[in-house]
């Protein structure tokens, strides 16, 4: 395995990680690490109800302006038990260090049985991503154009045929 392109820090603030394992890359093409529930008794999420916020028990410190973490669900979790995130996708600023928060939401239909996450579960992961800081500069018009222009939502057609 290749060396990562970058070092971050991490405060370990709920010492049972040390006992769960550090987080890491599950395989050798794994895009992010998986965040234990920092909770201290097996929580129920019953379905529909408001998002609850779980704590992973890490902070970060990526000392480096150009990254940001992205926090996002299991892909299986989501697609087997209805465990998503309340805000889709949480972003972890490269400025903030304090402790990262699971944002967890059922999805599940009303009538279904309540998701029970438990001490230590792996429930979220997270990717550390590049970020482009854009200058934005205000114009008339562009000095460019693209076949799409300004066609939106399905302009670009359904069909395998594009119709």
């Amino acid at each position: 395995m290749t060396a990562s392109p970058f070092a971050v820090d991490v405060k370990i603030i709920d010492p049972r990680i040390r006992d769960w394992g550090m987080p890491s890359y599950q395989t050798q093409g794994s895009a992010a690490i998986d965040l234990f529930a920092c909770i201290d008794a097996p929580k129920e999420i019953a379905p529909q109800a408001p998002a609850v916020l779980i704590p992973s028990g890490l902070a970060f410190y990526m000392g480096d302006q150009s990254c940001a973490a992205l926090v996002m669900p299991r892909s299986g979790l989501g697609h087997k038990k209805g465990l998503v995130m309340g805000n889709n996708v949480g972003l972890i600023d490269a400025d903030y260090t304090g402790e990262v928060f699971i944002s967890a939401w059922n999805r599940n239909p009303p009538r279904a049985a309540p998701i029970v996450i438990e001490p230590g579960e792996r429930i979220a992961q997270l990717m550390f991503v590049p970020v482009l800081r854009a200058t934005l500069n205000e114009v008339e018009t562009f000095s460019n154009s693209t076949e799409r222009g300004a066609g939106g939502f399905g302009s670009t057609g359904s069909g395998a045929t594009g119709a």
